[in-house]
């Protein structure tokens, strides 16, 4: 398994594996790798790639003033484990300084599926977002690129992005995966204590009465997630593609839900 963190030699060995004849695959995480990082890369060596490189940055251009960037969990020794055991071919380590220049002044964004949602809480996040992504196609040079559900905004947005300014790759989309209780995999869960995650398991249940027609509006749902002690952010109905709210809980919308357990700002949804 290859190892990187200089932008210019990963850019380059990616160049020479695509004229190869080689199929790359991209697979984006901030690091900390679980479960659901893993079952992406699964997804990748499932779909062919012949070469499947996994970033791994927390990108700082995607935080927003007073969230966790700092202490946002970090293990490049576990992770390099992880992503070898799971048949990554190459792995990118870059640090904020080789990613983004002195006076960087270029940023992508886009503007209509990032207005809602995690876009409106989060002001900023993604246009970091989007940058980054951007970022790492143009050094990797990828046949598809991987991304889970549980991000299912980003997800949307990067589609979108990628068909806009017509990126040369696909975009594959793997399923939530979620641990025995069903709470959603997610590097920050970390920071729940045993009672915490116990309660957050409320939201993948909530989550469920609404995919089995158990929950049909979004108030009920808001008031079972409250119920449990979390804090909601927002629980919205939307069209699957469009991100556009919906008033009613139909077949084929996507219900997504942000709230606080504590401090810490979980993300769920569903597709009914």
């Amino acid at each position: 398994m290859k190892t990187f963190s200089d932008p210019v030699k990963l850019q380059r060995w990616c160049s020479a594996r695509k004229l190869a004849g080689k199929r790359i695959a991209l697979v984006p995480t901030m690091g900390y790798l679980h479960e659901g990082h893993l079952s992406l890369i699964e997804c990748a060596r499932r779909r062919g790639a012949d070469e499947i490189v996994v970033s791994v940055f927390v990108n700082p251009v995607q935080f927003c003033p007073g969230e966790d960037y700092e202490k946002y969990p970090r293990d490049e020794k576990a992770d390099l484990a992880k992503c070898r055991a799971a048949g990554a071919t190459a792995v990118f380590f870059p640090t904020p300084t080789n990613m983004y220049l002195d006076r960087h002044s270029v940023y992508v964004v886009e503007e209509d599926l990032s207005k809602g949602l995690c876009g409106a809480r989060r002001p900023g996040h993604f246009r970091g977002v989007c940058t980054v992504v951007a970022k790492l196609f143009n050094l990797t040079h990828p046949d598809f690129a991987v991304f889970g559900q549980k991000d299912y905004q980003q997800a949307q947005v990067i589609k979108r992005m990628v068909r806009d300014l017509n990126f040369d790759l696909k975009i594959v989309v793997a399923p939530i995966v979620r641990e025995k209780t069903g709470l959603a995999r997610s590097s920050r869960n970390t920071y729940l204590d045993p009672a915490d995650r116990e309660r957050a398991t409320v939201i993948s249940r909530t989550l469920a009465a609404v995919k089995d027609g158990s929950i049909k509006t979004l108030a009920k749902a808001a008031k079972a997630i409250e119920k449990a002690g979390l804090k909601v952010d927002y629980v919205e109905c939307v069209d699957a593609e469009t991100l556009e709210p919906q008033r009613r809980i139909e077949k084929g919308c996507c219900v997504l839900v942000a709230a606080y357990c504590g401090k810490t700002r979980l993300i769920d949804n569903c597709i009914v």
